[in-house]
């Protein structure tokens, strides 16, 4: 472990490249923000950002998309990086910023072992019950299409790190992790493995977003192509930028919307509701897949701090023995501390953990280079 002491985490978002670096014990001692327009970022900027950091031992790269090739981390190879860019058609909004970031930080660092961690290789261990779409078998094949699952990085640390706060092995411990943020998705975590979520062959399906549609009838996608005449961009670009709460309240910001919905202000209740609504159901279908549930973990921006939005899942919740201490959960921990905010005596444990990829991250470059 000695080699990999310092590790860089790269994460190419979708107007920005955030960098961590990481020391050997996982404190953070360095981080930037750097602007990438369109998944591009200034090359002497990026430059100085890197060297202003200090010594890098390793990279590790947040991939969206590993497809059926990799259900694990890899270190970074010309042969990887072709089989990453055949995997474009799979994400193409975030896969080419997952590239482009890789190649200009091998740039600046291009002696520096590089791992690529993938936000799909989480959810490879999925049975075929839970990752098989009811399509002739020919398209499946071809295609590849199956219920791929993502934010697995973060579905990951927040199962190990529900594990250590409540004192138990994970591979003891049914779980429902939730990662509610701009993106939002849920993922059943039996015995540290994930056997269900609420994403499949692209990031729409599933939770309703800050600006995507989360599952809609297929069909009434093909009857705005058809009858209504939509082009498929059209189609494309609203229901990944202009659904969700932006859709449905005009604001993709979850505390406008609670702000807003305890004015009584009609859009805003609705997009409350109808979040909620998506949320608790597809809980109790998480549960149903581990047949029982042990805890159930909020993380990310929404997740970890908005009262309301926990308070709401678990009041219809509480047939699965999910129960808050309302103080506790009121007790919104802005200073980033993880919490349980259960009710004692509460059947089921409900935990608030800060997500941390960049921990995920680090831990699997260095489990790929020891």
């Amino acid at each position: 472990m000695a080699g990999v002491a310092r590790v860089l985490v790269v994460n190419a978002g979708s107007s920005s490249l955030k960098l961590r670096l990481l020391d050997a014990s996982d404190a953070l001692v360095g981080s930037a923000d750097l602007p990438a327009p369109r998944g591009v970022t200034d090359a002497a900027e990026m430059a100085d950002a890197i060297r202003g950091l200090g010594h890098v031992d390793a990279v590790g790269h947040r991939v969206v998309h590993g497809g059926t090739v990799y259900s694990a981390p890899v270190r970074v190879e010309a042969a990887v990086v072709a089989r990453l860019e055949a995997l474009t058609d799979l994400a193409p909004l975030h896969q080419p910023k997952s590239l482009a970031a890789l190649a200009a930080v091998s740039a600046v660092l291009p002696d520096v072992p590089a791992v690529a961690c993938f936000d799909t290789a989480f959810h490879a261990t999925i049975p075929a019950a839970a990752h098989t779409y009811a399509l002739p078998s020919q398209w499946r094949t071809r295609w590849d299409l199956r219920r791929y699952g993502f934010h697995g990085l973060s579905h990951a640390y927040a199962s190990m790190r529900a594990a250590a706060l409540l004192g138990r092995p994970v591979e003891e411990l049914r779980l429902v992790t939730c990662h509610l943020g701009a993106g939002a998705s849920l993922a059943a975590v039996a015995r540290g493995k994930s056997v269900d979520t609420t994403m499949g062959f692209t990031p729409l399906e599933g939770l309703v977003m800050a600006t995507r549609s989360g599952t809609v009838d297929p069909g009434l996608v093909l009857w705005l192509a058809e009858h209504a005449h939509v082009p498929p961009a059209e189609l494309a670009a609203t229901l990944e930028h202009r659904s969700g709460l932006l859709g449905l309240a005009g604001t993709a910001d979850m505390r406008l919307i609670v702000e807003r919905a305890a004015a009584a202000d009609a859009d805003a209740s609705l997009a409350l509701e109808v979040y909620v609504h998506r949320l608790r159901g597809s809980i109790a279908a998480m549960a149903a897949s581990l047949s029982g549930l042990d805890a159930i973990v909020f993380t990310g921006g929404v997740g970890e701090h908005s009262v309301v939005v926990r308070a709401k899942a678990a009041e219809g919740l509480a047939f699965l023995g999910i129960v808050l201490d309302q103080v506790r959960n009121a007790a919104d921990g802005d200073d980033g501390e993880d919490r349980e905010i259960s009710a004692a005596g509460s059947a089921v444990r409900t935990l608030v953990v800060t997500a941390r990829e960049d921990l995920q991250i680090a831990r699997e470059v260095r489990s790929v280079l020891a």
